[in-house]
C-alpha cells in the first residue's frame, strides 16, 4: 500500500504543509552578535594564501609571468590531448563561436565584421598566456601548469608564424613577441601600467 493510498491526498498535502510552514515560521536561532562583530557570518576571512591563489593577472609587458618555459613541440602534444576537441585539429576552429578558430585570420580592414583570430587581433602575446592560464581548458580552467601554458602559448603563437617552431616561450622571450595588431590598440590608461 502507497503513502497517498495510506493517508490520502488531503492528508498528506496538509502535513507536508504543515512541516513547510513550521520551518518558515521557526527560523533557526543564530548565535548572540557583540556590536563589534555583527554580521551577517557568511563565508570566511581571506587569506593572503587565498589571495595569491588567484592574483594570477599578466600584463602586457611581462609583469605577473611565472617561472617556466614551453616550446611549440611541446604545445602540439598537450593542445592535441587537451584543446583540439574544442578548438579543432592544428587550432583551424571547432563549433563557432563558442570554440573558435585560434590560427589565421585575414586583416582587420573590413570593419568589425572581420573574424578576429590571435594572429589578427590580439595586442600582446602575454594575454594569450594570461586567459589560458585562468580560463583553459573549458571543462578544468586552472588545472594546467605554467609551464603547459608557456607550452601552448608557443604552439598558437608557432601556427600564427609569430615565432619559430624552435622557439622557447618563457618570462623574457614571451612579452618580446611582436603581434601583428599591436600598433592598432589605444591604452587607455597608459601610466597605470
Amino acid at each position: 500500500m502507497s503513502t497517498l493510498e495510506m493517508f490520502g491526498r488531503k492528508t498528506l498535502a496538509a502535513t507536508l504543509l504543515a512541516v513547510t510552514l513550521g520551518a518558515v515560521a521557526a527560523p533557526a536561532q543564530s548565535p548572540p552578535q557583540s556590536p563589534s562583530t555583527a554580521s551577517p557570518h557568511l563565508g570566511r576571512p581571506i587569506s593572503e594564501a587565498d589571495i595569491k591563489n588567484w592574483d594570477i593577472a599578466v600584463l602586457p609587458n611581462g609583469v605577473g609571468l611565472p617561472a617556466g618555459q614551453g616550446t611549440p613541440q611541446e604545445g602540439a602534444t598537450i593542445f592535441a590531448e587537451k584543446c583540439s576537441a574544442c578548438h579543432g585539429e592544428a587550432a583551424r576552429g571547432g563549433v563557432a563561436p563558442f570554440y573558435p578558430a585560434l590560427v589565421g585570420g585575414p586583416p582587420l580592414t573590413d570593419g568589425i565584421e572581420t573574424r578576429k583570430t590571435i594572429a589578427n587581433y590580439y595586442a600582446y602575446p602575454t594575454t594569450i598566456f594570461d586567459y589560458i592560464r585562468r580560463a583553459m581548458p573549458y571543462p578544468a580552467p586552472r588545472s594546467l601548469s605554467d609551464h603547459e601554458v608557456y607550452a601552448l602559448t608557443a604552439y598558437i603563437l608557432s601556427l600564427n608564424k609569430l615565432i619559430g617552431e624552435n622557439d622557447t616561450m618563457d618570462a623574457q622571450s614571451l612579452p618580446k613577441v611582436k603581434m601583428p595588431n599591436r600598433d592598432n590598440f589605444i591604452m587607455p590608461y597608459p601610466d597605470r601600467i
